[in-house]
């Protein structure tokens, strides 16, 4: 369970809109029309790019009328943030020792 989340939080990552798109809403909810607005692209393809950040759980969407508001939804960000700290801590000391000897020969 918890690799699927984060496979489906770091491909989700892997594309610079959908990550513009988690930046811009970091400032609150957003209507999906002011979240295209920057996009050189279709109001569709901005929403296909929302679905996709829904899909791994980092946005959720609450539609009013013919208003879909979309808002950030930190519990996954946070999982994937997790893991790469741990990761670090393995990974960091043992990079300066390497690089200590490399550097001093």
């Amino acid at each position: 369970m918890v690799e699927r989340v984060l496979d489906a939080t770091f491909g989700a990552l892997a594309d610079p809109s959908r990550r513009a798109i988690l930046h811009d809403l970091r400032r609150g909810e957003r209507r999906i029309t002011e979240l295209a607005r920057p996009f050189p692209v279709s109001l569709n393809a901005v929403s296909k790019h929302v679905k996709v950040l829904e899909r791994a759980g980092l946005v959720r969407r609450r539609v009013v009328g013919r208003d879909h508001f979309i808002a950030l939804v930190p519990t996954h960000l946070r999982d994937a943030s997790r893991w790469i700290d741990d990761y670090r801590a393995f990974w960091e000391p043992r990079l300066h020792a390497l690089e200590a000897i490399l550097r001093d020969g």
